[in-house]
């Protein structure tokens, strides 16, 4: 039975791009290969969720599928757009799961074959000028970029090394994502009709101190005691660099302080913020200190909110 990428992903035929690269983004999570390294099935089935999802998320190559004109793969199904079954021609050429054959466009076939698309119908133009289908392309290559937590954040542009030993700068989209998936139109493997792609999926690299939350970018900062009791300037990290900021006078740990476009770009070019948690950090032992607050005691009911 041909695949069906709507059942592969999940969704109605109808369904909307949202939904679509909502499915898709919840399916790659659970099945991605980083998560499922003793489990070759899954490694089968992260391809064949991607290969779905490369194909409906590309409005052309759906509206083709739709009308019965290509199957998953992206070969012409022999079918006319009436319902045929898969047909021959270029289904070898695929990669890991992705098609690597380039969709024919039908309309000019029927247009040689019955006299022009009002023809159809009557089926009345006979074969005449049919053009011969066009020679496929290269297969699709893939390749997994591991990128760095803070690159992402500032959309810093990678290098990498491709198949065939050429070194590009990739440039990182706006609203980057772990599991992010690029096109690099033209750098797959040679074939009669020119060469694939390269997709890229971005793996989105752990941090020692930073964390992600959406948009934004989440870090604890250790403060002393007096820092937080007096108020500071302290130098604080962030994805371009050290910046300072301002402890106000009598924070406890716990508190939040916002540094504004100091996180991840969205989509629309705006950009997160980093959210700085204060931690006081008193020193294990300090003789100096525990002699200027021998007698001094705390009357206030800090605990009163937990009902103790």
């Amino acid at each position: 039975m041909a695949k069906d990428p709507y059942s592969i992903l999940g969704v109605a035929r109808g369904a909307s791009e949202k939904d679509i690269k909502s499915a898709y983004r919840k399916l790659a999570k659970e099945l991605h290969p980083d998560a499922n390294k003793d489990n070759p099935t899954a490694t089968d089935r992260f391809s064949e969720v991607t290969q779905a999802y490369d194909l409906l998320s590309d409005k052309e190559k759906r509206a083709q599928f739709d009308r019965g004109e290509i199957d998953m793969d992206g070969n012409p199904t022999g079918g006319f757009g009436f319902g045929g079954g898969p047909g021959g021609g270029r289904g070898g050429f695929r990669t890991e799961g992705f098609g690597g054959g380039e969709a024919v466009d039908l309309g000019d076939i029927f247009e040689g074959l019955f006299g022009g698309r009002a023809g159809m119908g009557g089926m009345g133009g006979g074969a005449r000028g049919a053009r011969p289908r066009a020679a496929p392309k290269g297969a699709n290559v893939q390749y997994r970029l591991k990128v760095s937590l803070t690159d992402a954040a500032r959309l810093a542009d990678q290098r990498i090394t491709l198949a065939d030993g050429k070194t590009i700068d990739l440039k990182l989209p706006k609203g980057v994502e772990d599991g992010t998936q690029m096109r690099l139109t033209g750098k797959g493997e040679q074939g009669p009709g020119g060469a694939g792609d390269a997709l890229v999926t971005i793996q989105i690299a752990s941090h020692p101190f930073f964390t992600r939350q959406g948009d934004d970018l989440r870090l604890d900062l250790p403060v002393t005691l007096d820092e937080a009791l007096n108020g500071a300037k302290v130098k604080v990290p962030t994805a371009e660099g050290a910046v300072m900021l301002s402890v106000p006078a009598g924070s406890s740990s716990g508190k939040v302080l916002r540094l504004k476009g100091k996180g991840f770009t969205r989509k629309d070019g705006t950009r997160g913020d980093q959210l700085v948690t204060v931690e006081i950090m008193l020193p294990e032992q300090d003789d100096d200190l525990a002699s200027r607050l021998e007698g001094w005691k705390d009357q206030r009911a800090v605990r009163a909110k937990l009902g103790v």
